[in-house]
Parts: C-alpha cells; sequence; structure tokens
C-alpha cells in the first residue's frame, strides 16, 4: 500500500504542541454567494500555507444553503491550483454517497495534480438528511435505478472501504469481477510499456464522531480524524477505543489521531462571543429544521432565543473555544492534555471571510507558526 508515515504525520512549528491544520466547509453567509464562500476557502488555505498550518481540508454536505461544499474534489482542485506546499484533503468525502471506483478515479486525479498532497478522509454518514441521501444513491445494489433511502449506506461501510483500498492500489485478485477493471489515473499506468510509477496515492483517512470508526480504523492501521466539535463528549472514549485496536499497517505504524475542534481567535474577548454566536444561531436553525445561510453578527445579536434555544446554544458554545488568542491557546493546549491527539484540525465558524482569516493570523502568532506576524 502507498502512503507513508511521512506523509500522515506533521511536524509541529513554532510552540504549538502538535501540528495545527485547518477543516473549512466553504460556508455561506447573509448577504453573500457561493462564489464569495469559495473566493474566501481559496483565501484561507493560501493563507493558512502562508502561515505554516499542516494541512487544508474540506468537508463534504449536502442540501444545506449556508454550506457550498457539496463537492470536495472540485474544491480540492481549485485549491492545488492556487497553493504550493500545504496537504489538501477531505475531511472528509461521504463514501456510502459514492461509488468507490468514482472516489479512486477523482483523488487519483487529485494526486497527479499535487503529487504528494493529497489527503483521502472518508465518512461513514451521509452528510445530509434522508431524504437527500436517497436523492445521492440513485441504484441499488443489483443497478436498478431506484430512489431509495436505504442504498450503500453506512452498514457496508467496510465492503465499501475496502473495495476503494483495491481500487486505489490496483490490486483486486485474479477472478475477482473487478480485477480487470483500473481507476485512472493510478498504478496501472505504472506497469504498460513506457510506463512510469507514480510517488504514491494519497493515504486514506477515516472520519467518525463515535467508536465505529474509530475501531475500524484502528484495526487496519489508518490514522483517524474525530469530530470533536459536534460530538465532544465521544472524543476520549472513542480515542481510547482507537488506540486500543490499533494494528500497525503499512502505512501507519502507530496510531495517530486528529481531533476537529472549533476556536475562533479575535483581539477582544466581548467580540469572539459576538462571532460564535452567528455560528450557534445557524445550528440552532438547523436542528429545528430551518437549515439556512450563515447569519451576520448583527442578526444573531438581534435574534431572540427562547428558553430552550438558549440552552441549546450555551451547550454548543461550551465545546467552541473561543477569546482572545491566550485564551484560545490555553483551551487547545488543554484538548491535546485531555485527549493526547496528535494534530488538531481547527474551524473557525463566522459570517463572511474577515473574522475566519483573522482568527487563523492570531493563532498562528500566538503559537509562533512558521509564517505568523504575530
Amino acid at each position: 500500500m502507498a502512503g507513508t508515515h511521512e506523509t500522515i504525520r506533521g511536524t509541529a512549528a513554532g510552540t504549538a504542541p502538535v501540528p495545527l491544520s485547518v477543516l473549512d466547509l466553504a460556508t455561506v453567509g447573509s448577504g453573500l454567494t457561493a462564489t464569495d464562500a469559495l473566493r474566501t476557502s481559496v483565501e484561507l488555505a493560501r493563507n493558512a500555507e502562508r502561515l505554516g498550518f499542516h494541512r487544508f481540508w474540506v468537508a463534504e454536505h449536502h442540501s444545506m444553503p449556508g454550506v457550498a461544499s457539496s463537492s470536495p474534489a472540485v474544491i480540492l482542485a481549485h485549491l492545488a491550483a492556487h497553493t504550493e506546499r500545504i496537504r489538501l484533503g477531505s475531511g472528509g468525502v461521504m463514501l456510502p454517497n459514492h461509488a468507490p471506483l468514482v472516489i479512486a478515479e477523482q483523488f487519483g486525479t487529485l494526486e497527479a495534480l499535487a503529487p504528494g498532497r493529497i489527503d483521502l478522509g472518508l465518512g461513514r454518514a451521509p452528510g445530509t438528511d434522508g431524504a437527500t441521501a436517497a436523492a445521492l444513491r440513485r441504484t441499488d445494489r443489483s443497478g436498478s435505478s431506484v430512489p431509495r433511502a436505504g442504498g450503500e449506506g453506512a452498514d457496508e461501510f467496510p465492503q465499501q472501504l475496502a473495495e476503494l483500498t483495491r481500487f486505489l492500489d490496483d490490486d483486486f485478485p485474479d477472478g475477482h469481477p473487478y480485477s480487470r477493471i483500473h481507476a485512472v489515473p493510478g498504478p496501472i499506468q505504472a506497469t504498460l510499456p513506457g510506463g512510469v510509477q507514480s510517488p504514491g496515492r494519497p493515504p486514506v483517512w477515516l472520519l467518525g464522531s463515535s467508536g465505529f470508526s474509530a475501531r475500524l480504523a484502528g484495526m487496519l492501521g489508518l490514522p483517524f480524524a474525530f469530530a470533536h466539535h459536534f460530538s465532544a463528549a465521544h472524543t476520549v472514549p472513542a480515542l481510547e477505543l482507537y488506540r486500543e485496536s490499533f494494528r500497525p499497517s503499512e502505512s501507519l505504524g502507530e496510531p495517530y489521531a486528529v481531533i476537529g475542534v472549533s476556536a475562533l481567535a479575535t483581539e477582544d474577548e466581548k467580540e469572539a462571543r459576538r462571532q460564535v454566536l452567528t455560528g450557534a444561531l445557524s445550528m440552532v436553525r438547523l436542528r429545528t429544521g430551518r437549515p439556512g445561510l450563515i447569519p451576520s453578527a448583527e442578526e444573531a445579536e438581534a435574534y431572540e432565543f427562547s428558553s430552550l434555544e438558549r440552552e441549546f446554544v450555551d451547550s454548543w458554545l461550551s465545546n467552541v473555544i473561543h477569546g482572545t488568542p491566550d485564551a484560545v491557546r490555553d483551551g487547545l493546549d488543554g484538548l491535546v492534555k485531555r485527549t493526547g491527539a496528535d494534530e488538531l484540525m481547527i474551524t473557525s465558524n463566522a459570517h463572511g471571510s474577515e473574522a475566519r482569516v483573522r482568527s487563523y493570523e492570531l493563532i498562528a502568532g500566538e503559537y509562533g507558526l512558521p509564517g505568523a506576524t504575530g
């Protein structure tokens, strides 16, 4: 299997206890367009590279007006054209929504566009509601064209993962129905007359917010990314399960766990609270069946929360590390100590680009990352 310890592991820079990375959802704020959101993603990726962050990942979501990241592979290709060094990846591609061969082809293409810089993070959830999941999965296992909510879902994730891995490595055994099918770009090209071996293929990561993917990642010897930002209560148990289940593989000799964490830094503590309230209001609307664009700070301030909504907001914001740069650093350092995470992947949710761009600059400056100017 291709994919080395070096491509998975990062080196902590400055005074950061672990490598710092970025997760972006290409959020669309009120008064803004998807074009604005995707331009912000480019700006964030370029700044993350300049500042010294290790990776920049984008996540797959569907039928959410405030999130423009429905097609991670398309966005990653665009980001690859606007960056030079930073690792780019999916955080993640929701495998049940896609044929494994299609994912192998897409990420083989990305690897050809940006050799040695692509990560393939995979999730087993649909990244949306059941009805949208049915619309995404148009065929049943026999190939019949029927929209059904079941499809090939999370229960079949291990089989889908095994199939995808064989397409990436081009190593289906003789006699397998797919033994003569090849994901291109891919290893098959090196075996033909005049073929040249590519440096490798993207390392596969498993993503999750529960114990299932943690155990599977451990058993397969894969790096694991946990969604602490929306499943904080399960972080420590999941990471313990991952480490207990871990079996060394060709791509990874020991466990490597990344935590996705929501964090936003501003020069002023009150302004940080004002900015993160926009994401909290967006989640209130999503959880109550009213998904929309990310509200502005002014809109969030003016919103009259019910008592139940206020309770949800307080709970949600308790897991969002926000405040001045030193306060955010304290929160991130504490999270590393509690969990033993090998890397932090920070997502900064706020309306528009200014607060998000500045937040990463302040965090980089607090940790003394190579490109930070303070």
